[in-house]
C-alpha cells in the first residue's frame, strides 16, 4: 500500500474543514442526539444521529455500520454517502470506499474532495488509470484553499504519471509540490524515480536501487534550489558509481546541457549506448543540435524518436522545430500542429506556431495561437513546459 505524504491528514481535513459537512446536512440535524443510545434506532432519523454520535465519539466500525443502515433508507444522502466512504477509507476498506465515493461524485459531480479520496481509493486498488482521471478531475474543478487536500491529490498524481512513463508531467507536478512548501524529504524518491525515468511506484523501488533514486531525488532537488555546485556534485557521483546504470547518464546530461553543451551530450550519448531505445536523450540531443543550427544531425534524431514513440508530443515538437530550421514550413507546421493535439497546453508548442504561422503568413491562425497563449498565462491556466 502506497500512502502520500499527508495521508494521515487528508480525511481529517477533508471532514472538519472541507465545508462538505455543512452543506448537506439535513434539516434536523441539529436535534438533540440524546435519545440515539436510548433504543436501537429504525428510523432514517435515528440512524442518521446515530451514526453522526458514533462518528464523533470515534467509533468508526459502529457509525460505518449505521450509516449504510441509513443509506437503505434514503440511498441519495450525500451527507452519509460522504462520511461512510471516508471513514471507510480510513479504515483502510479501499475497496467498498471506492463504491461508496462512486456514488456520492454520481450525485454531486463537483464535489471535488470526493474525487480526490475516490482518486487516492482507487490508487490502492491498483486502478491507475481511474484514479489519476479522478485525481486531475478534482484538481481541474479546484479545491479551494484547500492546501493540504490538493497537495495530496497532486502527489498521488505524480508518481502515477511516473509509473505510466509521463515522467516530464510528474517533474512538473513535483516541482510545483516542492515550490508549494512541501517537506524535501518526502519528495526524494518520486523525484528520483522520474528524473531516471523508472515507472515504478515509490512502494515498488527494488532495495539494490533505493539509494541511488535517491540520491538523483536529492540532486534533482538542488536544480530547485539553485544549488549548480552541489547539483553536479551529486549527478557526478551517481555516474562514478552507476556507471552502466540506465537514466544515470541521462540525469547528468540534462544538467550540463544548460552549462556545458558539449559535455552534456557526451553523456546523453552514452546514455544511448546503454539504453538504445531512450527518446528522451535523442530529443535533448537534438534540441541541442537546433540551437547550434545542425538541423540535419537534429532531424534523424527527432525521426528517430518518433518512430519510438508516435504518440510523443515532445517528440512531433522537436521534429516540426528541426523542419521550420530547414525552411520546411510545410512539414514544420504539420508536425507542431500534432503536438499541439497531442498536448494542447504546451506553451512553446503555441510559440512555435505562432512564430510558424506568422512567417508563412497565416495571419489568423497566429491570432489564434496569440489569443492561446495569452489563456494559458493567467493564473488559473493549466501550463506545461
Amino acid at each position: 500500500m502506497t500512502r502520500s505524504p499527508l495521508h494521515g491528514v487528508v480525511i481529517c481535513l477533508a471532514v472538519l474543514s472541507l465545508g462538505i459537512g455543512a452543506m448537506l446536512l439535513p434539516a434536523n440535524a441539529g436535534q438533540s442526539r440524546a435519545s440515539a443510545g436510548q433504543e436501537k434506532p429504525q428510523s432514517f432519523e435515528q440512524l442518521s444521529r446515530a451514526a453522526e454520535l458514533a462518528r464523533n465519539q470515534n467509533h468508526d466500525d459502529e457509525a460505518i455500520g449505521l450509516y449504510a443502515q441509513a443509506l437503505k433508507l434514503r440511498p441519495e444522502w450525500l451527507e452519509g454517502l460522504w462520511y461512510q466512504g471516508t471513514l471507510l477509507y480510513q479504515k483502510e476498506n479501499f475497496g467498498q470506499a471506492r463504491e461508496v465515493l462512486r456514488r456520492f461524485v454520481a450525485l454531486d459531480p463537483q464535489a471535488s474532495p470526493g474525487w480526490v479520496v475516490l482518486g487516492m481509493s482507487e490508487f490502492q486498488t491498483r486502478e491507475y488509470s481511474r484514479s489519476l482521471d479522478h485525481l486531475q478531475r478534482a484538481l481541474s474543478i479546484g479545491l479551494g484553499d484547500r492546501n493540504d487536500l490538493a497537495r495530496s491529490a497532486q502527489y498521488f498524481e505524480a508518481v502515477i504519471l511516473t509509473r505510466f512513463e509521463r515522467y516530464d508531467d510528474s517533474m512538473t507536478v513535483l516541482g510545483s509540490l516542492h515550490r508549494s512548501g512541501e517537506n524535501p524529504d518526502l519528495l526524494i524518491e518520486p523525484i528520483g524515480l522520474a528524473a531516471l525515468r523508472m515507472p515504478l511506484l515509490p512502494s515498488e523501488i527494488p532495495a539494490d536501487r533505493r539509494e541511488l533514486v535517491r540520491m538523483a531525488g536529492q540532486g534533482s532537488l538542488t536544480i530547485e534550489s539553485e544549488h549548480p555546485d552541489e547539483t553536479e556534485k551529486v549527478f557526478s557521483e551517481i555516474v562514478a558509481r552507476y556507471p552502466d546504470e540506465p537514466g544515470a547518464h541521462f540525469l547528468y546530461g540534462v544538467f550540463l546541457m544548460d552549462v556545458r553543451p558539449e559535455e552534456g551530450i557526451r553523456q546523453m550519448k552514452r546514455e544511448l549506448e546503454i539504453s538504445p531505445f531512450h527518446v528522451g536523450a535523442r530529443l535533448r540531443i537534438a534540441e541541442e543540435y537546433i540551437k547550434e543550427s545542425k538541423f540535419e544531425d537534429a532531424l534523424q534524431l527527432s525521426e528517430e524518436a518518433i518512430k519510438l514513440e508516435p504518440n510523443s508530443a515532445q517528440a512531433h515538437m522537436v521534429l516540426g522545430e528541426t523542419l521550420m530550421g530547414k525552411g520546411d514550413a510545410t512539414r514544420g507546421i504539420t508536425e507542431l500542429e500534432m503536438a499541439r493535439k497531442q498536448s494542447p497546453d504546451s506553451l512553446r508548442t503555441h510559440w512555435d506556431l505562432l512564430q510558424a504561422y506568422s512567417s508563412a503568413g497565416r495571419k489568423e491562425d497566429a491570432k489564434r495561437e496569440k489569443e492561446e497563449i495569452e489563456k494559458l498565462n493567467r493564473p488559473e491556466s493549466p501550463k506545461e513546459p
